[in-house]
């Protein structure tokens, strides 16, 4: 039996994500504020809705990609919302990046309508969005994630049953941690490396093979080095990402020290016109405090 699939939300992820749906071989009608994204995904083949609730209406499984959980929130149940027309059965499934609490106050919500909640955040950045090779790490009902496996595993090549409503959500703020901390100590070694007078690119073969090498690395050395900061995580986007991971942790009265100090680095870069920039961009705060560029001839 085909599946039909509403796609909420086709920004620098959601767009190459549901594109991998109709490759393999789902009905997908998407639906955005942005008018040209859904115009290219009904190029790719897939149906444009006017609404998300045009988007849900008679639809097995919804998928939301949205920047936080107020904009989730809002196309569930706002007017026009998902809840006005998803079917009893159906399920939602959530791969924005949000709070756990959240997560749980959707999946409530969406129960007393006999409509299932998978919240089930990604990570990969846009390259792995785009070859569908996401690690996707899911929170809810073991049916319902086995139900829409899947079509998960049309995006991802690493799908995860984390445990019950909010484990995914709660995996990815870990996951969080872990991407960015790892970043600022990248750009830590790169600015001492560089500002030494090493060949960057050379290190960086040298150390990727050891027990420093990782996928961080591997992903944001090459782009720092050309000076592309074009965005596959946003700063402003992991930043909310480490609010929401601080948030929790408060919640949990867990100290995060080294979290908490790269999040007042990401506010500093948002408040230096970056906010649009890729995370591995971090790298320009360090030059800024150490008046110098990585990537140029120490003779500045």
């Amino acid at each position: 039996m085909s599946v039909n699939i509403g796609f909420i939300g086709l920004g620098i992820m959601g767009r190459p994500m549901a594109k991998n749906l109709l490759k393999a071989g789902y009905n997908v009608t998407a639906f955005d504020i942005n008018v040209s994204a859904i115009e290219e995904m009904q190029q790719s083949g897939a149906k444009g809705a006017s609404s998300p609730r045009e988007a849900a209406q008679g639809k097995d499984i919804i998928f939301t990609m949205l920047p936080n959980g107020n904009h989730v929130q809002s196309v569930l149940f706002d007017t026009n919302g998902v809840y006005e027309s998803a079917s009893e059965g159906a399920i939602v499934i959530d791969m924005s990046s949000i709070s756990p609490v959240t997560s749980r106050e959707i999946a409530a919500k969406l129960a007393t309508l006999s409509i299932g909640f998978l919240d089930a955040p990604v990570s990969g950045g846009e390259p792995k969005a785009i070859d569908g090779t996401l690690a996707i790490m899911v929170g809810g009902k073991e049916n319902d994630f086995e139900q829409a496996r899947p079509v998960l595993e049309a995006m991802g090549s690493v799908v995860t049953h984390v445990g019950d409503t909010g484990s995914g959500t709660t995996a990815k703020l870990a996951n969080q941690i872990l991407v960015n901390v790892h970043i600022a100590a990248m750009s830590e070694a790169l600015i001492l490396a560089a500002k030494a007078g090493i060949d960057i690119d050379k290190m960086y073969q040298a150390i990727r093979g050891g027990l420093a090498g990782s996928a961080v690395l591997d992903a944001k050395v090459p782009l720092i080095l050309e000076r592309n900061f074009v965005a596959g995580g946003r700063i402003d986007i992991n930043a909310k990402d480490l609010t929401n991971v601080m948030e929790t942790a408060h919640e949990l009265e867990v100290p995060l020290p080294l979290t908490s100090q790269v999040l007042e680095m990401f506010h500093s870069m948002k408040a230096d016109g970056k906010a649009a920039d890729d995370h591995g961009g971090l790298i320009q705060h360090y030059e800024k405090l150490a008046n110098f560029t990585v990537g140029e001839k120490n003779d500045n």
